[in-house]
């Protein structure tokens, strides 16, 4: 009985292969639409799938039990406006208080950026070399514990350094790269907004980031003790608390009751800071990253209708075609299910094949987006390989069932006598 099915299932792919092939230029014009469609859904399925993980690592390497307080739940080097403008900036006093009060805080790190806004333009120089591509970031000694990195080079200022305001700094990779080709940066001096710095530590090369490329290998640190004594107008600080295990939601709602309470925050009105985890930065653009992928979904719906429409209108021409063809098979005895069977083959094998197109021209169109923009993460995932060509399959059997169906409730009398 296996065998049989196998068999019959054989034949009828054989059959249908053989009807597609006999009319290869209308069956390719037809599954064109299913082409389009399947190509758009996979190659941005690829591309936001790329993209999504390259920053969920690039935010989970902040540390996934950190809280981020700022004076806005946003990028700290970008504008304020006017209502954030009103809003008292996050003072370094904070993290002392943090710490000794907030029993789930395990430690506070401190950091502030200089921003063009505040100090004029920020680039960094070298005899012969100048880059503009640059955060200016102070920081105390401890974030590296709080949020670890790999040295490619030297190591991160102490303590005993912060403390003493050295001016000694701590490259990102991309940063010691320009400025640096010689790849020998350690023990050599930097300008950076007007201050020399001596540079005795270069970042391995971050993973993740947004479209490849990272905030953190363009960073240059110097202690925060040397920021504070040579940037004292600037106010973009912010502060990293390290919860104790399983006690991050507790931590951050004491840090919220207690900012509160310091800064003097009304009963009524809504929190004048911003509060933010690596987690809940990475769900809300994967909220973005979602709709994104369904609005390519329903525009390139409308070309899986279109063609879905021709290949009903396809198989339907075919019917009529092989009207005599048909009334042979069942005079013959082939049975209503036979006759079903096969149209509806025929169908999903055209739409399969348009899947198969589309799915492979998806692929090559990723991997020349990765060749061609190096900074955008592409990588084709399994899911989208397998929707794509299972959305062709089933508009094959949703748009072939009505051909089919007409096919096989033809008279045998009738269509024998059709020329």
């Amino acid at each position: 009985m296996r065998g049989t099915f196998a068999n019959l299932a054989g034949e009828n792919l054989g059959m249908a292969l053989g009807a597609v092939w006999t009319h290869r230029f209308r069956s390719a014009l037809t599954i064109l639409g299913i082409v389009i469609g399947i190509t758009t859904v996979v190659t941005v399925g690829s591309l936001t799938s790329g993209l999504k993980e390259g920053i969920e690592l690039f935010f989970l390497s902040f540390g996934p039990d950190n809280i981020f307080v700022q004076r806005v739940a946003k990028d700290p080097n970008a504008p304020y406006t006017p209502k954030e403008q009103k809003r008292k900036p996050i003072k370094p006093e904070y993290a002392a208080m943090i710490k000794q009060s907030v029993r789930d805080v395990v430690d506070v790190s401190t950091w502030v950026y200089i921003t063009s806004e505040s100090n004029g333009p920020i680039t960094a120089r070298v005899p012969g070399f100048e880059t503009d591509n640059i955060l200016f970031v102070g920081t105390s000694a401890n974030s590296l514990e709080i949020s670890p990195r790999d040295m490619a080079q030297g190591r991160f200022f102490t303590p005993d350094e912060e403390a003493r305001g050295m001016r000694v700094c701590d490259l990102g990779s991309l940063v010691a790269e320009a400025l640096f080709p010689d790849g020998k940066p350690l023990g050599r001096t930097i300008i950076v907004a007007g201050g020399e710095y001596t540079v005795i530590g270069v970042f391995a090369k971050a993973k993740g980031g947004f479209f490849g490329q990272n905030g953190e290998d363009i960073q240059a640190m110097i202690p925060l003790a040397t920021a504070r004594q040579h940037f004292p107008n600037e106010e973009r600080y912010g502060l990293a608390a390290k919860a104790k295990p399983g006690k991050k939601d507790d931590a951050e709602e004491e840090i919220r009751q207690l900012l509160r309470r310091v800064r003097h925050t009304p009963a009524d009105a809504e929190d004048d800071f911003g509060l933010t985890t690596a987690d809940q930065i990475v769900k809300q653009l994967d909220k973005i990253l979602n709709v994104v992928v369904l609005v390519s979904i329903a525009l390139s719906s409308l070309g899986l209708l279109v063609g879905g429409i021709g290949v009903m209108n396809i198989m339907l021409v075919s019917v009529t075609e092989r009207t005599k063809e048909i009334g042979i098979r069942k005079a013959l005895g082939a049975r209503r299910t036979d006759i079903v069977t096969q149209f509806l083959m025929e169908a999903v094998t055209l739409t399969g094949l348009g899947g198969a197109l589309g799915v492979g021209v998806a692929v090559l169109l990723t991997l020349l987006i990765g060749l061609l923009v190096p900074e955008l993460p592409s990588k084709v995932p399994a899911w989208a390989v397998s929707m794509g060509f299972g959305v062709s399959v089933s508009i094959g059997l949703f748009f072939g069932t009505w051909p089919a169906v007409k096919a096989a409730g033809l008279d045998p009398v009738e269509a024998l006598r059709y020329e």
